[in-house]
């Protein structure tokens, strides 16, 4: 039996893979890893400490922010053509702040980087989607993510080895190269997913790209309640994680004086948790459906959230509230991958095109939501980054549940004969 939904070999099929699972890593590691860099960088460039979470948080934006494009012109011209332009892209931008002259020229180019990883939100993953079958691509979905969040793992701390060697723009140098080495892989083995036949004798024909079809494509999965109720819920999930990757400086470095060093382990138990939860999703796609895995991941994602709140009512540590933080994530790397399947197949349209709504939407949440949190003093008390992230994770508990209970229906409705 194929594994694959289009004609590719084995070796073809894991270059794909290993080439993906690259430039996914290095869209997230042109965050993690300069993190540890960031004082050097606020100090060179004769920047306000204030930059520290904003830079981040336009790297979220930026990868929202042109998701709605790449999407459709994916669906048109085909993933491996946008999915190559994208990686050329982010390699430039992380190659070009070896020359940043500002603090203002810096951010510009965090957010052009940022650009980068929407192309991974709308163009890899629905090719991903494309070639496997349901639970294989799950399944690899879990497991490039395990790869990527080695990035936030290691990251740090290998930024902050590497910066006892190299500077800050030779850090971006060394992460420009590496997209180079991603785009030929993606070049030698990505396959193209539009317009080629399938082994089951379907074809996915280009979708002709005009704004004005395109727009009200877009307002019809907005006015999808249950789509747009997945996407909130991805990214409030998340969004407790990704704001302490963007205040984690302040509040480990700045505010509890810890150094880059002990910055970068205190960061292993998180994301740890994560790659842990997406092992034990692996597991449970063999015997649960989808719905039921993240129904049970909610238990220690809500466990955690609540080590958070309460922290938030007393003096945290920092063990007490990395604590929190990892039981959360444990919850949260069981059920992103299977939430972000449910909600790319929530709407019958082009999968390019609702990959890049899922996309904006989500990390819109997450970047807006961080930002927030970095306004109101997530990055100056250790309780009060508790209490806001908390509360944003559980904001999505709502949402989750008025999604699932549809889920629900929609697939009793489709066993009734």
């Amino acid at each position: 039996m194929q594994r694959t939904l289009i004609p590719l070999s084995p070796t073809q099929a894991l270059g794909f893979c290993l080439a993906i699972a690259l430039f996914e890593c290095l869209t997230y590691m042109a965050s993690d890893m300069v993190m540890p860099a960031m004082s050097a960088v606020t100090r060179e460039l004769q920047a306000d400490t204030r930059h520290v979470p904003y830079a981040f948080h336009l790297y979220l934006i930026g990868g929202a922010c042109l998701q709605w494009l790449i999407g459709p012109l994916s669906d048109r011209f085909g993933r491996r053509l946008a999915l190559l332009t994208g990686c050329a892209l982010f390699g430039a931008a992380c190659a070009a702040a070896l020359a940043a002259p500002s603090i203002e020229a810096f951010n510009a180019l965090r957010f052009l980087q940022g650009i980068g990883l929407g192309f991974v939100v709308a163009v890899s993953y629905p090719a991903l989607q494309e070639v496997f079958r349901e639970a294989d691509a799950v399944r690899l979905m879990a497991l490039l993510g395990n790869v990527a969040l080695l990035s936030p793992l290691l990251g740090p701390l290998l930024g902050s080895l590497l910066l006892e060697w190299v500077s800050w723009r030779g850090l971006f140098l060394g992460l420009g190269i590496a997209a180079a080495v991603a785009w030929i892989g993606l070049w030698l083995s990505m396959p193209e997913t539009i317009g080629v036949r399938r082994h089951d004798g379907a074809r996915q024909s280009p979708v002709p790209f005009c704004w004005r079809r395109t727009c009200r494509r877009y307002l019809a999965l907005l006015l999808n309640r249950r789509f747009l109720g997945a996407c909130l819920a991805l990214g409030l999930m998340t969004l407790p994680l990704m704001a302490w990757i963007g205040l984690a400086p302040l509040l480990l470095i700045h505010v509890s004086g810890l150094s880059t060093r002990e910055y970068a382990l205190w960061q292993i138990p998180v994301f740890s948790a994560v790659i842990g939860g997406n092992l034990i999703l692996d597991r449970l796609l063999a015997t649960r459906e989808l719905p039921a895995v993240i129904r049970l991941s909610l238990w220690p994602f809500c466990l955690g959230l609540l080590i958070l709140a309460g922290a938030a009512l007393t003096s945290p540590t920092v063990a007490g509230l990395i604590g929190g933080l990892s039981v959360y994530a444990l919850g949260l790397g069981m059920s992103n991958a299977a939430l972000y399947r449910l909600a790319l197949y929530s709407s019958d349209d082009s999968k390019g095109l609702v990959s890049a709504a899922v996309g904006m939407i989500s990390i819109g949440v997450m970047g807006g939501g961080g930002t927030l949190i970095a306004a109101i003093g997530g990055g100056t008390r250790l309780e009060a980054f508790a209490l806001w992230a908390a509360l944003g994770g559980f904001l999505s508990l709502p949402l989750l549940h008025a999604f699932l209970r549809g889920t629900a229906d929609d697939r009793t409705s489709t066993a009734t004969p």
